[in-house]
């Protein structure tokens, strides 16, 4: 739970109470690997911190593929966001790569944060900011680099996780096969 305080104190201040009952509206969650923290098709429901472990976004194109988009590692939030603020189906699965533990947040608790905390709205919408530069720089490289530059961008995005992703998934956000996956990396070794 400090590390989630610690996180939201970067984007702004809180007094005692405030923190108080950001912590009474927290809860603690398990993730097993595999399971989801919300899927395509459903309307995301809450928002979480993770302390522990590796949250993979991904989608399934038109010709039934699975596309990883980014990893969240710890210390970051995880929602879908449109879905989660407009109440529209999500288009992405949420899924743990590794058992996960996280802090959540429901709806209605987050939403009592938004109204009744002053500055919570301006700490929310520094973190999506944050998160949405994050995201653009983790992407762009994925566009423009051939395949051993976007791995090795890999390697410096996320030193944390590289051991605790499968190379599948890993292969699938940088857009290559796991066979190409594996002759880059025994070649840069």
């Amino acid at each position: 739970m400090k590390a989630l305080i610690n996180y939201i104190l970067q984007f702004g201040n809180l007094n005692q109470q405030q923190i108080d009952l950001i912590m009474s509206k927290a809860l603690e969650q398990e993730l097993p690997k595999d399971a989801y923290f919300s899927e395509a098709g459903k309307v995301a429901r809450q928002v979480g911190f993770v302390t522990e472990g590796v949250i993979r976004v991904c989608y399934y194109n038109n010709k039934g593929e699975e596309i990883t988009k980014y990893f969240i590692d710890e210390n970051n939030l995880v929602v879908d966001i449109e879905s989660f603020n407009s109440g529209v189906c999500s288009s992405a699965y949420v899924q743990a790569v590794t058992d996960c533990k996280l802090v959540i947040f429901n709806k209605k608790d987050w939403q009592e944060l938004l109204d009744t905390i002053i500055g919570w709205e301006a700490i929310v919408h520094k973190i999506i900011a944050k998160a949405l530069i994050l995201k653009v720089e983790r992407r762009s490289p994925l566009v423009t680099e051939e395949a051993t530059e976007r791995y090795l961008k890999f390697l410096e995005i996320y030193p944390n996780a590289v051991n605790r992703i499968p190379l599948s998934y890993i292969a699938s956000y940088l857009g290559i096969t796991q066979s190409s996956l594996s002759r880059i990396r025994k070649n840069i070794k």
